[in-house]
Order: C-alpha cells, then sequence, then structure tokens
C-alpha cells in the first residue's frame, strides 16, 4: 500500500471515527421558536447556487479555483395567485460576521499575474464585494449575484464553511422581507494527501510532477493557473482546445489510483471533504453517496462530457405521476416547476437539499414553514390555501 494510500485511509478513518473534526464557528439560531415568522406582502427566498464552492488556500504557486460564489434569490408577492417579482425592488446583501475577506487569502496579491486584473481589496472578479445589491433576470425570475469573494473565515478568523448571508428586499427605500442563507465555501481541496515530497510546497511538488511527465516548465513558471491551458467552464476559462479539460485531466488522471484506495468515498480525497462535507442533505441521510448520481471518476472523466454542465438530473431516479422534474434542456439550479417558482427556492441547493444534516441550512425552511425540508407549505407564497392539487411542473 502506497503512503498516499495509507493517508487516505486513516485521515477518512479519522473523520469518520470522530478524532477529525472541523473546528467551526458557531452559528447564532435565527429565532430559537419553531413557529414560522409572521408573513407580509412579499416572500423573500434565496440559494447557494451549488451548495458548495471551493477557492485554493495559496494563490502564489498554483491556482485551481478563486473566491467565486453566487446566490440566486426569489421575491414572491403573496396572493391568492402569488406573483414572482423582477423589479420594483431593491435587494441587498451583507455577512453579517465575514464582513471582509482581503485579510485572509493572498488572493488579491497574486490576482494581477493570474487573472491580469488588479482588484480593489475585497472585489470580486465579477466586481462584487462582500456587500452589494442582487441584479434582476427577469427571465429566470431570480435575483442573482455572482463572484462574491468570500473565504471559510468569519471575521474573528475562525474556520466557518457555512457562512450566513442576509439579503434584504426594499421597495421605495423600505424593507419589505429578508431571509438568511448559507454560502458554502470551502479550501479543503487536499492534493497534500498524496503531493508530500519532503522540502517542498504541495504545488511545487504537483508542478514538478507534471513538467516530468509532460515536458512542461510550469515550477519556473508560478503562479499556475490550470484552467490557462485545461479548459474549465467553471471559470469560463477556454484553455487550450487541444489539451484534455481540466476536469477530463484530472478524474482521469487520478481514476484508477483513487478506485484502488479502498476508500469509501474517494471524491472527498480532493472534494469538501472529510470536514466540510460537500454533500450534506436529505440524499446523503438516505445513504444516496457521489457516485449514485455522478458515476465513478472514470465516468466524470470521460472526455465525452461536458464538465459543470452535464449533470444528473432529478427525473433519472425520481418518478411521480403529474410531476415534472428540470426545464427540458436545463440544470436543476437553472430550473422553475410551479408558478415560475425555481427548484431552488423550494429544494435547497444542490448538495444541500433540504432538510440537510447540518442544521445552519434549514434556517430558511425553519423561518417559512416552521420545520426543516422542502417548502410544502401552501401559504408561504399564497395567502388562502388552494383547493386545486398541487402542480409540481412550470406549465399548468
Amino acid at each position: 500500500m502506497t503512503r498516499c494510500m495509507k493517508t487516505l485511509i486513516a485521515l477518512t478513518t479519522a473523520a469518520i471515527s470522530g478524532r477529525v473534526a472541523p473546528v467551526l464557528a458557531a452559528v447564532p439560531p435565527v429565532g430559537s421558536s419553531p413557529a414560522p415568522q409572521a408573513r407580509g406582502e412579499y416572500e423573500l427566498i434565496a440559494q447557494n447556487d451549488l451548495g458548495m464552492h471551493c477557492m485554493n488556500e495559496d494563490f502564489s504557486e498554483l491556482v485551481i479555483l478563486p473566491p467565486y460564489n453566487t446566490v440566486r434569490a426569489q421575491v414572491i408577492q403573496r396572493r391568492r395567485e402569488p406573483n414572482v417579482v423582477t423589479e420594483g425592488l431593491t435587494l441587498r446583501y451583507a455577512f453579517p460576521s465575514n464582513a471582509r475577506s482581503a485579510d485572509k487569502t493572498n488572493f488579491w496579491k497574486y490576482c494581477p499575474q493570474i487573472f491580469g486584473v488588479a482588484l480593489p481589496p475585497n472585489v470580486g472578479l465579477t466586481g462584487h464585494g462582500m456587500t452589494g445589491t442582487l441584479d434582476a433576470l427577469p427571465r429566470d425570475g431570480v435575483w442573482e449575484v455572482s463572484g462574491i469573494p468570500i473565504t471559510p473565515f468569519d471575521d474573528r478568523g475562525r474556520l466557518q464553511p457555512y457562512p450566513l448571508v442576509t439579503i434584504i428586499a426594499e421597495k421605495d427605500g423600505v424593507e419589505v422581507a429578508r431571509t438568511q442563507t448559507v454560502v458554502p465555501v470551502s479550501q479543503e481541496i487536499t492534493c497534500n494527501l498524496c503531493h508530500v515530497t519532503p522540502g517542498i510546497s504541495t504545488s511545487t511538488d504537483i508542478l514538478r510532477d507534471h513538467d516530468r511527465l509532460h515536458g512542461t516548465s510550469l515550477e519556473q513558471s508560478k503562479p499556475v493557473l490550470c484552467a490557462a491551458c485545461h479548459a474549465d467552464p467553471a471559470l469560463g476559462a477556454e484553455g487550450n482546445p487541444e489539451l484534455p479539460m481540466l476536469s477530463h485531466a484530472m478524474h482521469a488522471a487520478h481514476a484508477d489510483r483513487m478506485d484502488q484506495s479502498g476508500l469509501d468515498n474517494v471524491c472527498y480525497a480532493c472534494h469538501p471533504g472529510i470536514r466540510t462535507q460537500c454533500q450534506r442533505d436529505v440524499h446523503m441521510a438516505g445513504q444516496v453517496e457521489c457516485v449514485d448520481c455522478h458515476g465513478g471518476m472514470a465516468q466524470v472523466g470521460d472526455s465525452s462530457r461536458m464538465p459543470w454542465l452535464e449533470e444528473p438530473t432529478c427525473g433519472s431516479c425520481h418518478a411521480r405521476t403529474g410531476f415534472e422534474f428540470e426545464e427540458p434542456g436545463k440544470l436543476f439550479r437553472f430550473s422553475r416547476g410551479h408558478g415560475g417558482v425555481a427548484c431552488l427556492t423550494c429544494h435547497g441547493s444542490p448538495h444541500a437539499i433540504t432538510p440537510t444534516l447540518t442544521a445552519v441550512d434549514n434556517v430558511q425552511s425553519m423561518r417559512l414553514q416552521g420545520r426543516p425540508g422542502t417548502i410544502n407549505d401552501c401559504l408561504v407564497c399564497h395567502t388562502r390555501q388552494p383547493e386545486d392539487n398541487f402542480r409540481h411542473r412550470l406549465f399548468n
């Protein structure tokens, strides 16, 4: 057994037995009563688009992903027949315990070399910062802010991969609705489980291996953005069309080694992770694992698959008479259903479909209906209990 495999198995075993635990900042409860809040004219519900975003811990040598997080929100005007609202309001966001990022990472120092742009402190690649407003996307029926440069550390320096953002909807300067939702982020990209050559950093070890195997000179070109050569749809990076995409290269190159590791979840060797728990939702509680939806590493690394854009669908497993799931040609996170309501709005983020194993991901459903889980209380949006049957589809 290789040193890499021994390390992986030891760390995983320790995590499962409770010896490796995340040092998390406490998340203050959003109201101690299980009763839902009093309802006004508008309801505001927001979700992260992926359920977990990754970022590098260090940007001085090798870069996979920058700090970049996205939140989508919907405003429902509560009526007997509710309206989805995308105009006439201003939606503002802020992080109560995480107002800054620039002193928690060296991203801003190396951003000009990596991405060719010098950003002001605490401002991300899309121009959005740690406070600001959401943009209306009328065609999708949602509001969105992308590229929030949040890190997994609060302003007291404590690890917090599940920070809460507060979003407030205003009409003519007056608050009409507010919510809180998790904006998850992790640096748990654990290349150091295997790349541990004594005397050099993990990133140098990776670059040196790449140079040796592929005849490149990346070690002399730091900082290196992987997506500069290997296309990555997550960044909108086209890369070199003659080279495999980043997801293909990573999964295909490591598939055989990980398959021989004996780990219950090989995905957590690289993805967040044993401590962070990217997958922490109702599926996980039901013993549904990453590979049950995404397939094994060889399947994910198949060059015929478009990373980030070709993903499993709810309809692959779920079936119910009269129910429809994702819109044709759209992923779950971009789809809408009942009355134009986004799938995210009622069900939660991918990998954090409610009810989740982490209490903080349930705060929004607790606020709305007094219990965790899918938003299925009609009176959250309707002012009167509908008499007709519920329709789980976009068009009635």
